[in-house]
């Protein structure tokens, strides 16, 4: 029973616990997680950084490091 937006008992106390919510499995085939999809895109994204980061270096001639702080 409610009254007030407060859960009222049988006997009439106000119940001071916090109200669960209702538990549901999302059937959506969501491409969140540790799932193949991601583990491929995450190995493509590596391995265009570390490209990068050798033609960073090829055409600067100094390391990230180095130019990250300007030496």
């Amino acid at each position: 029973m409610r009254t007030n937006n407060s859960i009222v008992d049988d006997q009439g106390l106000m119940n001071n616990f916090a109200i669960e919510p209702k538990v549901y499995v999302d059937e959506q085939g969501d491409r969140t997680g540790f799932t193949p999809y991601a583990e491929l895109l995450n190995g493509r994204l590596a391995m265009i950084g570390f490209v990068c980061l050798i033609a960073l270096e090829v055409l600067t001639g100094q390391g990230v490091s180095s130019l990250l702080t300007g030496l």
